[in-house]
This record gives structure tokens, sequence and C-alpha cells, in this order.
């Protein structure tokens, strides 16, 4: 049985997609994770909001939950078929993994 269509991968628990929002609703949306008891977060982003995203890690290690360190930081290129062309174009992407 061939499935022909792309499922997207289930998004895990400990990980912060961040979009257009300001900065400070993933800062506080990281911190509700990591006062839900979890030891590690994850920031995720593609494109523009790239830039957002390395924000909110550094807003959250600085600032609010000086204890966290980045364990790793890994930069990615993505195929994503474009809605305007219909064609493939890249987008770079960012994940931040931040720990206590």
């Amino acid at each position: 049985m061939e499935h022909t269509e792309t499922e997207a991968p289930p998004r895990e628990p400990n990980t912060i997609y961040v979009g257009k929002k300001p900065t400070m609703n993933y800062v506080l949306a990281c911190l509700t994770q990591m006062n839900n008891g979890s030891n590690t977060v994850t920031v995720k982003a593609r494109g523009r909001a790239i830039s957002r995203a390395v924000d909110v890690a550094q807003v959250l290690a600085k600032r609010f939950a000086t204890d966290l360190k980045v364990q790793s930081i890994s930069i990615n290129t993505e195929q994503v078929k474009s809605a305007t062309t219909g064609g493939m174009s890249n987008v770079s992407s960012i994940e931040i993994k931040l720990s206590r």
C-alpha cells in the first residue's frame, strides 16, 4: 500500500514552534513547559522566524531561567512546496535545545 501524501510528523511535547507572534509569547510558552516538570525544551523555527527563535533562547537563558544552558543548535534546509508557484523552494530552519 503506497502513501502518496506526506504527513506532517507528530509534534513533540517539549517543542515550541516559533512563528509570527511576539517573542515574549514564546518565552512564556517555554517557561510554562519548564515549570511543568520538563528539564529540556526545544525551540524550532523556519525562514524569517529564525531570528525570533534565537531571541527567545537568549531571553530565556539570560533573563528568566538563568540555569538554562544551550545544549545544541542545529541548522538545516528544508524543501517546501511553494503556495504561489507550486514549485519547490528551500527554507532554512533552526532547532535550539535548551536544558537545565
